[in-house]
């Protein structure tokens, strides 16, 4: 998903993305540790999608607009 996509979404389409997201990851890593994962790369995929939606919170939360 790209930033300007996560951008254009309101603020509780980013909550429910961000809740989503965070519960995917949850799984990820539980699967990671007993099993071996299908596509490893979607650890680091979510990591760095919640990161963004944190970060676009927080801008919004301080009145930055980028």
């Amino acid at each position: 998903m790209k930033v300007s996509e996560i951008r254009s979404m309101g603020n509780d389409q980013l909550q429910e993305l961000l809740a989503s997201t965070e519960e995917n990851f949850f799984r990820l890593q539980i699967q990671a540790r007993m099993e071996r994962l299908d596509v490893p790369s979607e650890l680091k995929k979510n990591r760095k999608l919640i990161a963004r939606i944190l970060t676009i919170q927080k801008q919004r939360e301080l009145g930055l607009n980028h």
